[in-house]
Order: structure tokens, then sequence, then C-alpha cells
């Protein structure tokens, strides 16, 4: 086991890297956090002892100076929005989760850090419907998004440094949905939970994914700096489910009534167009991308994850999934009453 003093934390305010900076100082490890917005990081870690940096990942020499004195980078922060946002965001995946990632392995190697915890995405695997897939089942690029296309070259970009820089620890955590508190974005999981709660979800969507607490990947991450191995993937994906049963979850923990119809695939691509629309016409999230739509349809049945290697080596478990949205809802509520 490979323990660590200070950790260098990228995308720190979003979901997973906030739930990341918490627990790294529960440990005791100094946390050094890079945002791109100050009073953002300040708002999400007041009280707390952390050194915010700022910088994008855009401009990776903007902060780069500050890599030095770390143990350890997590590399958290990725540009996920295109299926949220609605439209074509390819240069924006390609600038921020390859070129960025690739620029950002540089500029640790030369301050030093020789140990990363790189986040992936359960995009970069695929198996057949209805089978559990593992870490060894990849994705071919030809098969994938956008969004999962710049996952998988990204992966690619860190393996590539790997093999020129042998000396690097790299490993790779694989999260599912995340769900949690801090969601300030909000991402995705976030926006669902919040549109739920305003009743604007018009019925039950189809299709399968695999949802987990943002704080158990946190942790897996943690874990992965201690006792992975190089260029090894490890699963954080959490627990299969399909919309029906997130909804009754939801359901449970608020008292809020949820849609109890389900939408046919056709309808969802013409709910999709609508919204996208809208979102163009009045600058507001998309409520459900096209891309979303797509994505639902094709990975059908394929959100059931095979966890054995992370159990076995990691030791990793999942808090159950109503604990999950329990917390969130009362994430949720907090900072409602503190922002009055």
């Amino acid at each position: 086991m490979q323990d660590f003093n200070t950790a260098f934390v990228t995308g720190a305010t979003g979901l997973l890297g906030n739930n990341l900076v918490r627990l790294l100082l529960k440990q005791g490890v100094r946390v050094k956090a890079l945002a791109r917005s100050e009073s953002k990081a300040k708002a999400q870690f007041k009280g707390l002892d952390v050194e915010i940096i700022v910088g994008d990942m855009t401009d990776i020499n903007s902060f780069a100076k500050h890599l030095q004195g770390s143990d350890v980078l997590f590399h958290t922060a990725a540009f996920f929005r295109d299926n949220y946002k609605g439209g074509k965001h390819w240069d924006e995946l390609y600038k921020i989760n390859v070129e960025g990632t690739k620029q950002l392995l540089e500029a640790s190697y030369k301050a030093g850090i020789h140990r990363v915890v790189h986040t992936s995405s359960i995009a970069v695997l695929d198996g057949p419907s209805g089978f559990p897939i593992d870490e060894t089942m990849s994705r071919k690029v030809e098969d994938a998004d956008d969004y999962y296309r710049s996952k998988i070259l990204s992966e690619n970009t860190v393996r590539d440094f790997l093999k020129t820089h042998p000396d690097m620890r790299i490993s790779f955590v694989l999260p599912g949905w995340m769900f949690g508190p801090g969601d300030l974005g909000p991402t995705s999981s976030g926006q669902f939970v919040q549109d739920f709660l305003n009743k604007k979800l018009p019925g039950i969507p189809p299709g399968t994914f695999s949802v987990v607490d943002a704080r158990d990947v946190a942790w897996a991450q943690i874990q992965v700096a201690k006792l992975g191995r190089p260029g090894e993937r490890y699963l954080a994906a959490g627990r299969n489910m399909n919309m029906k049963e997130l909804i009754l979850e939801l359901q449970n923990v608020s008292g809020v009534r949820g849609p109890s119809k389900p939408i046919p695939f056709r309808l969802l691509y013409v709910i999709a167009l609508l919204s996208e629309a809208y979102a163009r016409l009045t600058g507001r999230p998309v409520l459900l991308g096209l891309g979303s739509v797509k994505l639902l349809n094709k990975e059908a049945g394929k959100s059931t994850f095979d966890h054995s290697k992370s159990q076995n080596e990691l030791s990793l478990q999942f808090r159950p999934v109503i604990e999950t949205l329990k917390d969130v809802l009362h994430d949720m509520s907090e900072r409602a009453i503190h922002s009055q």
C-alpha cells in the first residue's frame, strides 16, 4: 500500500471532485483543488482547509507550477455536458478530455508527480445486452457517440503516455451515473432529481443504467491511489437499475408522486427534439437531449457491471441507492435554506 500526504485534484468543485476532496481531508491529506471559479470553490469548500488553485483544463500552463509538491494527481475534470446541453460539442470534448489530459500528464511528470488516478467512464466498455460487463471489454471507437469517443481517446492518450514513461503509475477508475451531495452544477443526475421534484418529467423513460454514489467513487479513487496497478481499470459503476425503479426510490424518499406511465422511444425522440429547440430559444438546460435518447436506446440492457476486480483488489462496496437519494435531497434542502 502506498500512502500519500498531498494530493492535486482537478475538477474539484464537480460532483465527484468535491466529494473526493472532502474524503481526502478526512484522511489527513493536504489538498490542492483545481477550480475554474474561485467564488464557486470558496462556496463549495467553505470552512475547509483547502488550497484553491484557479485554472482551466484548456490552459494547463496557467496552473502547472502548482502541481509541484503533490504526491498524487486525481484527474476528475472532464467535459461531459454534450448530451445535457444538446447539440454537438466535439471541439470542447476533444480539447478538454483528450488534449487537456495529455498536457496535464506532461506537466505533472515535470512537476515530479509519478502517481495518477485517471477518472475514465463505463463509456469505454461495451458488451452484449443482458450480460455483465467487466474491465476487459473495451468499446470500439466507431461504436461510440462523441462523449464516449472522447473518453476512449482520453484513455488511449494515458496509455500512450505510460508507454514512454514507465516510471509513472497511472490507473483508471470507471464510474457509472453518479448521484450525491454537493452537486452544485448540477450534473445530469442533480438536474434529474430537481426535475422530478418539480414534476417536470412527462413519464417514465425506457432504458437501463448503473447508479452509483459519488462518495463511493471517491473512496474507490483513494483506494486505487494506494493499491491500484499501473495501466489497470477499476470499475465503480454501482447498481443496475431502470428508470421506473429509480423513480420509485425517489418517490419513497421525497413523498413526491412521480410519473407512472412509460414513454415509448418514438415519443421520447419527439420530446428531445422539442426540448433542444426550447433550450436554444431560452438558453436554459435541456430537459432531455437527443443524444441522451439515442444513448438510452443503444445501451439498453448494457448497464450490469462485474465488480469482482474492484471488490477483490480495493474492497469496494456500494451504499444503498435509497441512502444516496436521501442525502441528495437533504443537501438540496440545506442549500436552498442557506441561499435565502
